[in-house]
């Protein structure tokens, strides 16, 4: 694990464990939604998010977490596990309705009974790529896009976040298109 991405991973059989260590936030969601998708990617259909270690969620963080729930529910019954988030965490997720997407602390999970020797064989993933500034502004659209989805409540409380972010991303999209060789402009 590095000061830059305190997120771990761990494969096991029949399920990935990914822990964060402090606060879960728009900077290091990206480092979890890629390792999300890459164990996807693998045939993963059961992820673990521990949280044990996690000091609060941000909205994009939480975004992430829902996306991944998303993906592996329509992965032939595929789920996202909450390990250990402690009373705040878990009460953030259930303010949002996240609980209804993943399971929390499931006491039939194969991981339970297992963790410690599971976070004693978690290492650093390889360090992605910084994201640019468009990158950055696409990943927490997405984030808060997933989340207005969830429920109305959401929906109401994220509109204006996805409104000017969707305003942020046009304007970002057209610079970029301005400056692209041959545009005109």
């Amino acid at each position: 694990m590095t000061a830059d991405s305190p997120i771990s991973l761990g494969v096991f059989d029949g399920f990935s464990w990914i822990r964060l260590e402090g606060k879960g936030s728009f900077v290091n969601s990206p480092v979890l939604k890629a390792l999300g998708e890459e164990r996807i990617a693998a045939g993963e259909t059961c992820l673990v998010v521990d949280l044990e270690a996690c000091t609060g969620m941000d909205s994009t963080f939480m975004g992430s977490l829902a996306g991944m729930a998303t993906r592996l529910a329509s992965s032939d019954g595929g789920s996202l596990h909450i390990a250990r988030p402690g009373e705040r965490n878990r009460r953030s997720l259930e303010d949002l309705g996240l609980d209804f997407l993943m399971r929390i602390d499931p006491p039939d999970a194969s991981w339970q009974g297992r963790v410690d020797a599971i976070r004693n064989n978690l290492v650093a993933p390889r360090a992605p790529g910084v994201p640019g500034r468009f990158e950055r502004t696409r990943h927490v659209l997405e984030a808060h896009q997933t989340l207005a989805g969830i429920n109305d409540k959401n929906a109401r409380s994220f509109s204006g976040v996805v409104s000017l972010l969707e305003g942020e991303m046009a304007e970002k999209s057209a610079k970029q298109t301005l400056a692209e060789p041959g545009a005109k402009g």
